[in-house]
């Protein structure tokens, strides 16, 4: 846990050692954690799993740039415009208004003001950016980012104070809202009487034992959620469903997915459900020295690449998720929102 080597005010940068911690390269990754740090606060105090998806690849977009400040010669700490193109998608969607002249004073709500904070964060890191870019040159992806990453902070504190606002002049809904609102709508194409029947049904195998496997009806649900999930990321990704005991369910080929990435996440999910853990999980224990070290070539069909999950239901495996298109913590990020959603779905 402690190292001692920076009691003396020197720490190292990936290629220069005794660098002073006043070092503007070290305040600026400094300020970085800062706001990681903030938008978890956030994420904290959020019931919305969309947006904290979002934050979540904020997040590990921030700490890569970090890796660039503090290595800006490795091509891939690099901030591509699909990061930013991301951000911008989001804002789109928030659907704000247009600003008046007023700005808003922060403190419309505990979330919104916690939002602001962590936007006065952001600015601070932008300003950091651009004077160590005139020192010792910097990502231009990282600046665009940095400087869109603000704008979408202060349109979701705006959608926040909106959206208090709406639930302090309604009545009759309870914890929730416009999210209730949705869990309560039928899905399209599906009568309404239908639906209740079936969870009903569901629930009373539940309480027996007797939900075993995930079916195909929830499956396809599943992916679906998904789908809108990995788009709203920017990724193109092929997502894999199969049973507790490895056999495929559902496949789904997003437009633009890597042909590689079907045989990919079929084998991810398999490898969930056979070996109970997370594929991300089993590569760290199938390292030299690990406790499964070797596993992958006991079994044809197991990988040991981040993006695959055992999906749960009240303690039991009923499948496995699989999901690949991106980096293996993209990867596993995506299967994690999966597996976050599917007891919903049961």
């Amino acid at each position: 846990m402690y190292t001692k080597e920076g009691d003396r005010g020197i720490t190292a940068l990936a290629r220069s050692k005794n660098v002073s911690k006043s070092d503007d390269r070290l305040v600026l990754i400094g300020t970085i954690d800062e706001l990681v740090s903030q938008l978890g606060m956030i994420k904290a105090l959020l019931h919305d799993e969309d947006t904290t998806g979002i934050l979540d690849r904020i997040q590990r977009t921030l700490l890569l740039a970090a890796e660039g400040i503090s290595d800006p010669y490795m091509r891939e700490y690099r901030i591509g415009d699909e990061h930013t193109r991301m951000l911008e998608t989001c804002i789109d969607r928030l659907q704000l208004p247009d600003k008046d002249s007023t700005r808003p004073l922060p403190g419309g709500s505990v979330l919104s003001a916690e939002i602001d904070l962590a936007r006065a964060v952001c600015r601070r890191a932008e300003r950091a950016l651009s004077l160590v870019s005139v020192r010792y040159g910097a990502d231009n992806g990282a600046k665009k980012y940095l400087n869109r990453l603000s704008d979408y902070l202060y349109a979701l504190a705006r959608s926040r104070d909106r959206a208090a606002a709406e639930a302090a002049g309604r009545s009759g809904l309870q914890d929730g809202g416009a999210d209730t609102v949705r869990s309560l709508s039928p899905a399209p194409g599906h009568d309404q009487t239908e639906m209740i029947r079936d969870a009903v049904v569901r629930e009373i195998l539940a309480l027996s034992g007797q939900i075993e496997a995930i079916t195909l009806r929830t499956a396809k649900q599943l992916i679906e959620i998904m789908e809108e999930e990995a788009t709203r990321r920017g990724m193109a990704a092929v997502l894999a469903v199969c049973s507790p005991q490895g056999n495929p369910v559902a496949v789904h080929v997003m437009d633009g997915a890597y042909l590689v990435s079907y045989e990919a996440a079929v084998k991810k999910a398999y490898t969930s459900a056979a070996v109970r853990m997370s594929t991300l999980e089993l590569s760290h224990l199938a390292q030299p020295g690990q406790t499964f070290y070797g596993v992958e070539h006991t079994d044809p069909r197991i990988v040991i690449l981040g993006g695959g999950i055992p999906l749960m239901y009240k303690g039991k495996i009923i499948g496995g998720l699989g999901v690949s298109g991106g980096t293996s913590q993209e990867d596993h990020s995506l299967a994690e929102y999966g597996q976050s959603i599917v007891a919903k779905l049961l």
